[in-house]
């Protein structure tokens, strides 16, 4: 167990259910960790919900700065006073909500957190849309959330195409739920989230929220209804790019998507339609 687990013990911290604090006290898992988040003496990091700070020393061995913003003011406050007294030179602790604004960092970042599971697709999403990506994102996030984010044709799902329109996903490894106190309901995984240079293009969102809002039924269907269309034009369309029109939204694979927002875009199908309630995100 982390030295940290101890030190709360002792200094009498219990952890807050309305905050989804599960504290990582695994010294293997958050050695794992830092090896899959890659970090070296270059790093910046901001760190996200460092909770007791067991990952927040690991990564201080290596990287050049953390950035580590804590919403729990007590627990901001501890991990500022153990670091002090430990000579940690490289951490900057920042107590706030970075669900209301990230703090601002230098362009090549890496975020890392062991964030509440609820809040986990909000940040992942503030993260990917915002100017300033960073250069990879490393998260402990629920297992069965984890291979959603990763699935591929067949199996795909709205979240999943929304990650991977911004980035390219990977598990690094599967993690127990008894790594964690108190311990949660679910085991976790690692899962390392590398973004592309690619900007939000609401006429995506639009087209992919329409083609998922009811999955079960055929994609031209969905987009029929979603865009107010005949659906004898979507399958003409999913035709001319490749796309079979009995097929589910879920079949359909990123590269299909964009080249449909391409084509709607080109063909300026969408005004034509006077759809105009383009949505922002699918995160």
């Amino acid at each position: 167990m982390s030295s940290s687990f101890s030190t709360v013990k002792t200094q009498g911290i219990i952890p807050k259910k309305s905050l989804g604090q599960n504290f990582l006290i695994d010294q293997n898992i958050v050695r794992k960790f830092v090896r899959a988040a890659k970090i070296g003496k270059n790093d910046v990091i901001l760190e996200i919900g460092p909770g007791l700070g067991a990952l927040t020393r690991e990564m201080a061995l290596y990287a050049k700065k953390i950035v580590a913003v804590e919403k729990d003011e007590s627990l901001s406050s501890l991990l500022k006073d153990a670091l002090k007294k430990e000579g940690v030179k490289n951490v900057e602790i920042i107590t706030g909500d970075v669900l209301k604004k990230l703090p601002e960092m230098k362009k090549g970042y890496k975020a890392v957190a062991n964030a509440p599971y609820y809040l986990i697709s909000f940040l992942i999403r503030k993260l990917l849309e915002s100017e300033n990506k960073p250069k990879q994102i490393v998260f402990f996030i629920q297992k069965e959330m984890a291979k959603r984010i990763c699935a591929k044709p067949p199996e795909m799902n709205l979240l999943a195409v929304s990650v991977n329109f911004y980035a390219k996903p990977e598990i690094a490894a599967f993690v127990s739920k008894n790594c964690f106190w108190p311990k949660p309901k679910t085991d976790s995984a690692i899962i390392i989230i590398t973004p592309f240079k690619r900007k939000k293009d609401d006429l995506f969102f639009t087209l992919v929220k329409a083609g998922f809002s009811h999955p079960r039924k055929q994609v031209a269907n969905n987009l029929s209804k979603g865009l107010k269309m005949e659906k004898e034009n979507i399958e003409a369309i999913l035709k001319k790019n490749g796309i079979n029109s009995k097929a589910r939204a879920q079949e359909l694979s990123v590269d299909d998507w964009l080249n449909l927002s391409l084509y709607f875009s080109k063909e300026n199908i969408v005004k034509e339609s006077g759809l105009r309630d383009f949505s922002t995100s699918g995160l």
